[in-house]
């Protein structure tokens, strides 16, 4: 993946070729694809815009992938990009003023708009208008500028650093749950078959199992383990290839790995357990603060490693016991 100097988010081959394009073809969350179907079929029988839709889960479980696929099964095109790469108004209007009739517009971490811009975007959202100032030497105009109808799909793994009255603009909001061991394996043989690599159903469940129950990993561990498999000259991918790769990756048998590790070593060890902040963590093991929040945190509260209360991160029972440690 890749972004162009419009700060709109390219995908390459790569990337597209293992990502399902049609509901029918997506594995998983079976509600919220349920659910897809009645607004998207509603919507085009109406022949409507779909309603602006919030989907929010733990990184990794298929948002943008979704966002995507809303597209292809509305026969429009989607614009992409990033909250974190919106900074100025006029960063929006850019986008905003590319959109044609009832386009989708996708912005992944939507929670990272600036709150300044979010104004703004109520209007797109709500009036389909746009107000730009426009400076003219000692004074300063508004211009009112129409948009056409559109979706906007954002995506989040914060819903609560969303205000609410950007969250109560969208007429659609599904979660994303973790996946299960079956979901998981079914993508990881889907993704083997269409990268063309055989792999055989052990190695396809315990690959599953150390996934964290998202599809991202699942699909990334499947690509280091191929690599494993054909550095060896091995034309399947087998159980014990598979082990033994994701011994040498350091993924153990919960799927977390050195940072995961590091992690509730940190919080046993160094800070007897917790409570204490994750900034405290965080500078600690000398890592960025919003990667733990986002990326190792939400595995590690949902498996019940650890618990996030008002006073800060606290070790629990199953922390210790993974460490080898007797709690205090």
């Amino acid at each position: 993946m890749n972004k162009n100097n419009n700060n709109l988010i390219l995908y390459e081959d790569n990337d597209l070729s293992i990502r399902p394009m049609y509901l029918k073809d997506y594995i998983g969350q079976t509600n919220t694809v349920n659910m897809l179907k009645i607004y998207i079929n509603s919507a085009l029988s109406r022949d409507e815009s779909l309603d602006h839709t919030l989907l929010y889960g733990p990184p990794g479980l298929g948002k943008t992938t979704l966002a995507n696929i809303i597209a292809n099964e509305m026969n429009k095109k989607i614009i992409s990009t990033t909250g974190s790469v919106i900074h100025k108004a006029k960063d929006l209007a850019s986008i905003l003023i590319q959109l044609e009739p009832y386009d989708i517009l996708f912005i992944d971490e939507i929670h990272r708009i600036p709150k300044v811009l979010e104004e703004m975007l109520y209007n797109a959202m709500e009036d389909y208008e746009l107000d730009i100032v426009v400076n003219e030497q000692l004074s300063s105009k508004t211009v009112k500028i129409s948009l056409p109808p559109f979706t906007l799909v954002g995506a989040t793994t914060l819903t609560g650093d969303i205000s609410k009255p950007l969250r109560d603009r969208f007429g659609i909001i599904l979660p994303l749950n973790y996946y299960n061991c079956d979901e998981l394996s079914y993508i990881v043989k889907r993704t083997a078959s269409v990268l063309g690599y055989n792999i055989d159903d052990q190695a396809a469940n315990i690959l599953a199992s150390r996934s964290r129950g998202t599809p991202r990993i699942a699909n990334k561990l499947f690509r280091r383990v191929r690599d494993f498999a054909q550095y060896n000259n091995y034309s399947k991918i087998t159980y014990d290839i598979t082990l033994n790769a994701l011994n040498q990756l350091n993924i153990d048998n919960d799927g977390l790995d050195i940072i995961d590790n590091k992690y509730l070593n940190c919080l046993i060890n160094t800070f007897n357990g917790g409570p204490v902040g994750i900034n405290a963590i965080a500078a600690t093991l000398g890592l960025d603060t919003y990667t733990l929040i986002d990326v190792n945190e939400p595995y590690l509260l949902q498996a019940g490693f650890i618990i996030r209360s008002r006073k800060g991160r606290i070790a629990t029972d199953k922390a210790y016991k993974h460490i080898n440690k007797k709690e205090k």
